[in-house]
């Protein structure tokens, strides 16, 4: 089962199952509730709550490769690939910047 974007339909978009867009997604983990996926050629990182489908952006912005740290969109990433959780902080794989990024 599918539980956000679309087979071929790459691009980026948050929205609920098949109306949102990844491009490239290379790495997830989960606190339970959410699922936290590296959305790796769109330079950012985004959410997928596993009860609804529904995908928003947490950190990044499309096709913005930086290495900016910020809040939200003002962040930049340049290939983020693997992520996980220690419940509280998210950590980030920045491949093409060769750092590991804290979120939260």
């Amino acid at each position: 089962t599918t539980l956000a974007g679309s087979p071929g339909g790459w691009g980026v978009a948050d929205g609920t199952g098949g109306t949102a867009r990844f491009s490239n997604p290379q790495g997830i983990t989960t606190d339970g509730i959410n699922l936290y996926v590296a959305d790796s050629s769109n330079n950012m990182i985004r959410k997928v709550t596993i009860a609804t489908g529904v995908v928003t952006t947490v950190a990044g912005s499309p096709w913005n490769r930086g290495a900016a740290d910020g809040t939200g969109g003002a962040a930049s990433f340049s290939d983020p690939r693997g992520i996980t959780t220690d419940g509280t902080h998210l950590f980030v794989t920045d491949a093409g910047n060769n750092t590991i990024r804290r979120i939260r």
